[in-house]
């Protein structure tokens, strides 16, 4: 359903059967009960019923939309707003504003015919919302000239009178009093939305870790799986062309034989490609079929893979008599097999264990909040968790020698994972990330790097700034970048900068290396 909003308000609603009706008037008495204005003098209220525009809205019309310039500032006067977000496609609900919310402590808006202090508000509700901010909406976009920041629906008969910028503003200065409503109720909203921000990139963050575990793990995971059944049947194998190898081999023989398994096993082969390998397989298989071996392709393939050749076969073959050489060689290529498949186990394992030290580092959640950081290995930890969401990406790391830091690791990794996606978003899967670490003075520099499309210069500027967003609607808060500069200024009093130009954007952290 299109937004209602205030452009709809000049048309008459329509009244029972249909007949249109004109608005209702707004008299300074339905505005004294508003607490934002219950302080205001009668002149004051009608000035603002002659400047408001009356907005009725029925059962399920849209006031405003998520993402949608912010026009005006909402008093509510009747009836109650819905207010919902969307997240990945979901609408979430987000709160609710009613026009006449529970007073804690007294019953009902206070009677003041003067501009002035007054009597103190009652005590805020235990959810912490202050009751004042039921009853407007769309002061903060409107001030920082930004876009609504959900969506807000009627939910009944809704009655609200709206304001534009220039008479919002001007009410501001007119009637000063009301900043004594106005302020802790835009304090409460920045805190309620950062929050909400912070859990959802928590939340993102720990999704993004458990799609990277899963995606890590799983190449590892199967790896063991595969080379556990293999090496069960190997063993079986390896006994048996053990014992055939031991009733043939003479002292000297086995001496030889140990030896060449022993130095193919402690040099790991040469780098070849595919071809390479290919052929020398081929070679080898050739080789022993001159022989007369009949297993020539199996025990070549091992053989081969260990880093054996035709030549260095050639010397075995002139210690080992010829009617044992197979076995010998078939004794060899099943050691080797079986070592080769429990150094594939040994090495998944290990990284295994690398992913649950890395997460365990970014998660930091067996630890005190704050503690001596390594920002290399908060990093490193940071790209393994990252690794599927850098597909394709070239990571360059070009790190300096740093001390560790006093930080809040899991905080930061906050910092590090929204710096690297936002990299991997302006790149595309083609991209060179950059990090750089170096000293500075007392502080220990972080540069996140990226070729992608860059920044327009005329954003640069509102970067940092709360609520500012360059991505569709429901897929950004508008608050990343914003908490990132809290987390690194605030929390850890350092700085964050940020440079751009096309196939050049820069994001620089600094933090005091001690406090």
């Amino acid at each position: 359903m299109p937004s209602a909003g205030p452009h709809a308000a000049a048309a008459p609603s329509t009244a029972a059967g249909g007949a249109k009706a004109p608005p209702a008037a707004v008299d300074i008495e339905r505005l004294r009960s508003v607490e934002l204005f219950a302080r205001l003098s009668d002149d004051n209220l009608r000035w603002l019923v002659e400047v408001g525009r009356p907005v009725h809205l029925d059962d399920g019309e849209v006031l405003f939309e998520d993402g949608e310039r912010a026009r005006y500032f909402y008093v509510l006067l009747r009836g109650q707003l819905v207010i919902t977000k969307m997240r990945d496609g979901r609408e979430e609900l987000y709160g609710r504003h009613t026009a006449d919310p529970p007073r804690p402590g007294g019953d009902g808006p206070a009677d003041r015919r003067q501009d002035g202090p007054g009597p103190a508000a009652p005590a805020d509700p235990p959810d912490g919302k202050p009751r004042a901010a039921h009853q407007f909406t769309g002061e903060l976009p409107l001030l920082v000239d930004g876009d609504y920041l959900a969506k807000a629906t009627a939910s009944g008969r809704t009655e609200l009178i709206a304001y534009d910028k220039p008479t919002f503003l001007e009410l501001l200065g007119r009637c000063p009093t009301i900043c004594a409503v106005l302020l802790p109720v835009l304090a409460w909203r920045i805190r309620d939305y950062e929050a909400r921000a912070g859990h959802t990139t928590m939340l993102e963050g720990l999704g993004t870790l458990a799609a990277g575990l899963a995606h890590e793990l799983n190449n590892p995971a199967a790896a063991i799986v595969r080379a556990a059944a293999s090496l069960r049947d190997a063993v079986q194998d390896l006994s048996d062309q053990a014992a055939r190898w031991g009733r043939l081999a003479s002292p000297a023989e086995r001496r030889v034989i140990d030896g060449f398994v022993r130095h193919l096993s402690a040099e790991p082969p040469a780098a070849r490609d595919a071809l390479e390998a290919a052929e020398l397989t081929d070679e080898v298989v050739d080789w022993l079929d001159a022989q007369g071996f009949e297993s020539a392709d199996d025990i070549g393939a091992v053989l081969a893979d260990s880093g054996a050749s035709p030549d260095t076969l050639a010397r075995i073959a002139e210690s080992v008599r010829p009617d044992a050489l197979e076995a010998a060689l078939a004794c060899a290529a099943q050691v080797l097999n079986a070592r080769s498949l429990v150094d594939e186990i040994t090495g998944a394992g290990r990284r295994i264990d690398a992913l649950v030290r890395a997460t365990r580092g970014y998660t930091d959640l067996d630890r005190a909040p704050e503690h001596d950081v390594d920002l290399h290995d908060a990093l490193e930890a940071t790209l393994t968790v990252l690794a599927p969401r850098l597909s394709g990406v070239r990571v360059q790391r070009r790190f300096g020698e740093l001390p560790a830091l006093p930080a809040r690791p899991s905080e930061l990794n906050q910092v590090w994972v929204h710096l690297i996606t936002n990299a991997a978003d302006a790149m595309g899967a083609d991209g060179v990330l950059t990090i750089t670490t170096s000293r500075e003075g007392d502080c220990a520099l972080v540069e996140i790097r990226d070729n992608g499309r860059g920044i327009p210069p005329e954003l640069l500027p509102s970067l940092f700034q709360p609520f500012f967003t360059t991505k569709d609607i429901g897929k950004g808060t508008g608050l990343g970048l914003h908490l990132c500069r809290d987390i690194v200024s605030q929390r850890h009093g350092g700085s964050i900068e940020v440079s751009s130009v096309p196939g050049d954007t820069r994001f620089t952290v600094r933090l005091p290396l001690r406090h």
